[in-house]
């Protein structure tokens, strides 16, 4: 018995070797074919990772402590996993887009690139799809798949399916959630003066003149500001319902129909902003800069991407002391995903999908959220009740509002197709100060980027 025991054990270890040892030997086109058939053991794909040892990730490196939660926790978790984490902190994901098209143009085919992962999403995803520059539907091959809505029926997995009005097709694995929110600064705007709607905010300004400012487009924060003040003004009355359409189907008129009202009460913000009453209205360029505004009383608001932005400024000391959350603009404060991808020629590629599935995992999901302040990307009907309330126990606490109150005044990101033009009309008509008509710089801005 003992014998027959040893033979067991021996052709096990045998079947496991061989099975490693094919995809070992398997080129990287083969590998991704397989895997993306579906037709591969998740033990084949660590026992790769482990061969390949190193995934290259390139991410926006402006937060210390998400990078002190991917030096600290992270990588130790990856380690265990056989895999050595090499984190590329960014200033710019277009950046990085960038290179991985230009590598892709000069030749640098399959396993042959310099990125392996990448957090994306919104325009620089729709670019790298635009431009088949990424490895292919994963998404739903990796086990922690299970922790998200894939389901179209169901509309709460319209984050997972569409990124900024492109269809995700599983070539990006959602990581983190996030809500654009607004804080206010208590000492010195009370609970009455604090605006809801963009007609309270300009009241607020003509009385306290130059005490706000958004975040300078193309930055992605100001655009976010700016499509807030699009669907507010929406003149059709469905707020982002029509911005979900791609400028094909939307067409270039009716577009410029539409952001017409919201561009004229732009024009009419300006001298009420930060500078505005010297003349010289300031757009900070970055979230740290208005970060710093905010925190020196310069200006009384700060709006920005971060669910829980008042909970890590206020521990990190960017942030006032009396900061709070405020529901502005009510009814749309755009919500979205970020997203983990692979480029077309990642060197480790099976390196990264272990990283993803990771940074899929309950574990990692609620490990960033208690030590990193980012909001969760899973989805939580589709755990256990025990992962539900580990992600629940993570969660930071909101200040000044609820969590109820963010969710009844959710939006959706524009379709990226769009961002582009409502980036060159801003930098037009109140950057450059164009007196045209907006149809006209809606036209000439369509025509430049065609």
């Amino acid at each position: 018995m003992q014998n027959l025991k040893k033979m067991g054990w021996s052709a096990a270890l045998l079947t496991a070797l061989l099975s490693a040892g094919s995809t070992h030997a398997m080129s990287d086109d083969e590998f991704r074919n397989e895997f993306l058939a579906g037709s591969m053991a998740w033990s084949e794909v660590e026992s790769r990772a482990q061969e390949e040892g190193t995934v290259n990730f390139y991410y926006w490196g402006g937060s210390d402590i998400i990078n002190l939660w991917i030096d600290q926790v992270a990588k130790p978790a990856l380690a265990e996993r056989g895999v050595t984490l090499n984190p590329v902190r960014i200033s710019a994901t277009k950046d990085t887009v960038d290179v991985i098209i230009a590598e892709i143009a000069s030749g640098k085919g399959s396993g042959e690139g310099s990125v392996d992962m990448v957090w994306v999403n919104g325009e620089n995803f729709f670019t790298l799809k635009q431009q088949g520059a990424l490895w292919g539907s994963f998404a739903h091959e990796l086990p922690n798949s299970a922790n998200f809505e894939w389901d179209e029926t169901d509309p709460r997995s319209l984050l997972n399916l569409r990124d900024f009005g492109t269809p995700t097709e599983a070539m990006e694995m959602p990581w983190s959630g996030e809500q654009y929110v607004c804080a206010v600064n208590r000492a010195h705007v009370t609970q009455s003066e604090t605006p809801a709607t963009f007609a309270d905010l300009k009241a607020y300004l003509e009385q306290n003149p130059g005490k706000f400012t958004y975040v300078k487009p193309p930055h992605y924060l100001g655009n976010t500001f700016v499509q807030s003040v699009l669907y507010a003004h929406n003149p059709e009355g469905s707020g982002a319902d029509p911005f979900q359409n791609s400028l094909e189907d939307l067409g270039v008129e009716r577009l410029a129909t539409l952001i017409t009202p919201g561009f004229e009460y732009l024009k009419e913000l300006d001298p009420l902003l930060l500078g505005g009453p010297q003349g010289n209205p300031r757009y900070p360029e970055s979230s740290s800069e208005l970060d710093n505004l905010f925190l020196n009383s310069e200006v009384h608001f700060n709006c920005k991407f971060g669910l829980y932005g008042v909970h890590t400024g206020l521990i990190t000391g960017t942030y006032p002391e009396r900061a709070e959350e405020m529901i502005f603009p009510k009814g749309n404060m755009i919500k979205n995903k970020n997203y983990l991808a692979v480029p077309l020629n990642s060197p480790n590629p099976a390196a990264a999908l272990v990283a993803i599935n990771y940074f899929s995992s309950v574990e990692a999901q609620a490990s960033m959220m208690a030590q990193a302040g980012m909001p969760a990307g899973v989805d939580m009907w589709t755990l256990s009740a025990a992962d539900q309330a580990r992600i629940t126990e993570a969660a930071p606490p909101h200040y000044g509002v609820t969590q109820a109150e963010l969710d009844a005044n959710i939006a959706p990101d524009t379709n990226a197709s769009l961002v582009d033009v409502i980036e060159g009309t801003w930098l037009e008509v109140i950057e450059r100060g164009s007196n045209k008509p907006i149809k006209q710089v809606v036209a000439d801005v369509v025509a430049g980027l065609n």
